[in-house]
């Protein structure tokens, strides 16, 4: 797949990664992206159409999807991150709400669109999903989840040609990391990996020096295999 004349859908696109997505789309010849998120900012492409959606909001994600209507690549990236300790049961829900249930229905509602493109799906997950950061235990516990939503999703959507790729990203500098005083890369950097993972279509995306390093391993390793293995059975 090249992003070259796609239509995309870019969610939590109004700052960081997202905003960086937009931007790199653009610079790849994208024919249309909708930039989703909760107050719709004017851009300067027309190519670029704001898009009014909450993503724990149920009525707004299936009005985008009636008036978006066709869509080559979804790029799920809209998330939160939150201080906790897991002893507040409300940190957990609004964590598991925002980055797990919400792009489970964000995906829902543009499957119907995505299967006759026979486009692409783009978690943007975390590498909190393989190990998880103590200090932020919620948001590693839901990015876990959504890890293993989208290979589900891979599998199951294979037979539709729909490709679904999870983007395990490292520390970037954007307004979630402000306070971790630890190296960082660009969100412009991580969105350009992003898009080049896709277009090699690859399935696990490792977008910085961090996440990198642990690619060869997953990508070789035994759980990695298992994943292949049990998605076979589907397909069977």
């Amino acid at each position: 797949m090249h992003i070259a004349d796609t239509t995309i859908l870019v969610t939590g696109a109004n700052r960081g990664i997202g905003q960086a997505l937009v931007t790199e789309a653009l610079a790849r010849g994208a024919g249309r992206v909708y930039a989703g998120m909760r107050e719709p900012l004017a851009h300067p492409d027309p190519r670029v159409t704001p898009v009014r959606m909450d993503i724990t909001d149920a009525a707004q994600v299936q009005a985008a999807a009636r008036d978006i209507g066709e869509l080559d690549i979804l790029v799920n990236n809209a998330g939160i991150a939150l201080y906790d300790d897991l002893s507040d049961r409300a940190a957990l829900d609004r964590q598991l709400a925002v980055n797990l249930f919400g792009p489970y229905a964000v995906t829902q509602a543009f499957l119907p669109a995505l299967t006759r493109s026979r486009g692409a799906i783009v978690n943007n997950l975390s590498l909190n999903a393989f190990a998880p950061m103590p200090v932020i235990p919620a948001y590693s516990v839901s990015k876990a989840a959504a890890f293993s939503l989208t290979q589900s999703l891979r599998a199951l959507l294979a037979g539709r040609g729909v490709r679904v790729h999870a983007v395990l990203t490292g520390p970037t500098d954007t307004d979630m990391t402000r306070g971790y005083d630890i190296p960082k890369v660009s969100a412009a950097s991580v969105a350009r990996a992003i898009f080049d993972g896709v277009e090699h279509e690859e399935e696990e995306i490792f977008p910085d020096p961090m996440s990198a390093s642990v690619a060869d391993s997953w990508r070789n390793g035994a759980t990695k295999a298992l994943e292949r293995q049990l998605a076979a059975s589907v397909a069977a």
